[in-house]
């Protein structure tokens, strides 16, 4: 059996996802892919176009009609990947503050989802991709050939976004935070459409006392591993 060329990472908010991904993605020559960047083209493009976030019918309809891609960095000016709305490199602009406050209703929309998976998965079927998200194993690419699920204790996850908002040079309460993530793991868990769940042949990693590089060393461990290997690692 070959090496998996689609690999699928979920987790619930700060399990050390996105920071894995991409080094994952890195050391394996594979595109990096979080899916959380679609969402946010779509809510750059309802601002840039003038619908309404709280619109759920148009701002279907637009997702619907979008050809959003992503691919490899094109330009070595610090991105992850590069994303295209329609040919056009909205890589920098989804990022805006305009965006993060109108990302979260967007990406909630059934219709939207939908959308978006589909184009999530013409991405996929080319193979040789780290896929994040929370979804991912479950809905996008249940036959990905290899599966993670990445988790932490909640209060170890509050933790590490508290340091990552210090960081960051701004305040924070560690207890809010920690209440945060707790209503986030609910929301996530228990939403009709897409909820984040352990999929059945995936393999749970706990990353609550591992280091960032003792999770990305078990997960090229499974890369490499034979397939009928892999959940026994």
């Amino acid at each position: 059996m070959g090496k998996p060329s689609r690999i699928a990472i979920d987790g619930p908010a700060a399990s050390g996802k996105s920071t894995v991904g991409k080094l994952v993605a890195e050391r394996l020559g594979y595109l990096y892919f979080d899916t959380g960047v679609m969402y946010r083209a779509v809510t750059w493009a309802c601002l840039e176009r003038g619908v309404a976030i709280a619109d759920e019918e148009a701002v279907t309809h637009l997702a619907e009609a979008l050809r959003i891609d992503v691919t490899r960095p094109t330009v070595a000016d610090g991105r992850q990947a590069t994303v295209l709305v329609d040919g056009a490199d909205v890589t920098w602009q989804i990022r805006r503050p305009e965006v993060d406050a109108n990302v979260s209703p967007v990406s909630a929309y059934p219709g939207v989802r939908a959308a978006l998976t589909a184009q999530q998965r013409r991405i996929g079927t080319a193979g040789r991709v780290v896929m994040v998200g929370r979804d991912i194993g479950t809905v996008v690419m249940p036959d990905a050939e290899l599966k993670i699920y990445l988790d932490a204790a909640v209060e170890e996850r509050a933790r590490r976004r508290y340091a990552e908002i210090l960081a960051r040079g701004e305040q924070a309460d560690y207890e809010a935070v920690l209440e945060g993530m707790r209503r986030r793991d609910v929301i996530d868990s228990t939403r009709a459409t897409a909820p984040l769940r352990v999929a059945a042949d995936a393999v749970v990693i706990d990353s609550t006392c591992l280091s960032i590089e003792q999770v990305v060393e078990t997960i090229e461990q499974l890369w490499r591993a034979d397939g009928r290997k892999r959940r026994g690692l």
